[in-house]
């Protein structure tokens, strides 16, 4: 006799309870575990490719891991120097900017500037802000990114539990496998070969395409002369899992900046432009369509709302668990959904009569 759907649904919502709780006191202890479980999730494909191609489990980890070194090494000498600085030196213009476009507009649209006009005082104090807030920000971000214990998390924990779950990942689902409750195993396995194909176009896809965009608007931008191109870059390709938010924001703060720095310079400026269009073309019509596909399932505002809800309760850990339980949550719904469709409640059909079978008496 299967256990009644009241107690199944008493201990999952319990078992539910136990992990938002745990989550909410350990998220700073999990997150290099947390981490290090995405890392293994994004790159087991490879892995599996490896053991494809001859390799054997150990071999492909190995392989895998050297390359991920030399990757890290290259990225900490060439781009993360060039990144800080460039970082630093663009919250130092920023304060410029704005009192050129504070000049501009007080050449050309005087009315605006008022010495009681709104957008004056609006200019002034962005100026200010940036002036007193920036190099305080900044300070605080590297402090808390570049302590001792941050360091000894990124790059000695998180590197560890990544080859030690990526060695055994499949020894791992497999285990997981066999401790489903056998009644609902078959439903369980379909809704995770759901989420993890969600997650693949999402994660894998997008994460891919993200690269691919950043690192190509940084090169284009730093190759027409722009001064701050990688930081652009680097935002730009950050956001790009939002449809047009990172265009958006990398084209205004690359056009911006091109006005800055090659204003009169018409033709410069018309090329950077141009960069974000030409992105744009590419990742609407090659990188999303091959690499996402068109049926994610995870709508741009629903991943907003799981971003903003999970990093306000968790914090930094909140937001990096948002995409998966968003992914498991959109999956859920639509099964939740496709059931009530095929439910009597939808079609509003009443039950079936009972059939009565008849047995004549002997005589």
């Amino acid at each position: 006799m299967s256990l009644p759907v009241r107690d199944q649904l008493r201990y999952w919502g319990i078992a539910a309870i136990v992990f938002a709780v745990v989550l909410w006191f350990l998220g700073n202890v999990l997150m290099p575990f947390i981490i290090g479980a995405a890392i293994a999730y994004f790159i087991d494909p490879v892995a599996d490719r490896l053991e494809r191609a001859g390799f054997s489990r150990v071999g492909a980890t190995a392989i895998i891991t050297i390359a991920a070194v030399l990757i890290f090494v290259l990225m900490m000498l060439l781009v993360v120097p060039t990144l800080i600085s460039q970082t630093a030196g663009l919250i130092e213009t920023l304060p410029k900017l704005t009192n050129n476009l504070q000049t501009f507009l007080g050449e050309h649209f005087p009315s605006l500037l008022d010495a009681d006009s709104t957008m004056r005082k609006t200019l002034a104090s962005i100026g200010e802000a940036i002036k007193s807030r920036g190099p305080q920000v900044v300070e605080t971000l590297l402090g808390s990114a570049l302590s001792i214990i941050n360091i000894v998390i990124l790059l000695v924990v998180v590197p560890v539990v990544s080859v030690y779950l990526l060695l055994d990942w499949d020894n791992m689902i497999a285990r997981i496998d066999e401790l489903l409750p056998r009644e609902h195993a078959p439903t369980i396995r379909l809704l995770a070969s759901d989420i993890d194909r969600t997650l693949a176009s999402f994660i894998r896809g997008m994460g891919t395409v993200s690269l691919i965009l950043g690192t190509y608007y940084a090169v284009a931008l730093m190759i027409v002369g722009l001064q701050f191109g990688l930081v652009v870059g680097f935002i730009a390709g950050l956001v790009t899992f939002i449809p047009y938010l990172g265009a958006l924001i990398g084209g205004a703060l690359a056009i911006g900046l091109a006005l800055f720095q090659f204003w009169g310079d018409w033709v410069s400026i018309g090329i950077v432009g141009a960069i974000f269009v030409i992105g744009q073309v590419v990742e609407g019509n090659i990188l999303t369509p091959k690499l996402v596909g068109s049926s994610v399932g995870l709508h741009p505002v629903w991943l907003l709302l799981a971003l903003s809800v999970f990093g306000a309760l968790f914090g930094f850990v909140g937001m990096l668990v948002a995409v998966p339980v968003a992914a498991a949550l959109g999956v859920i719904a639509r099964f939740a959904v496709s059931q009530y469709m095929n439910s009597r409640l939808y079609s509003g059909e009443p039950e079936p009569a009972p059939d009565h079978h008849f047995t004549p008496k002997d005589s």
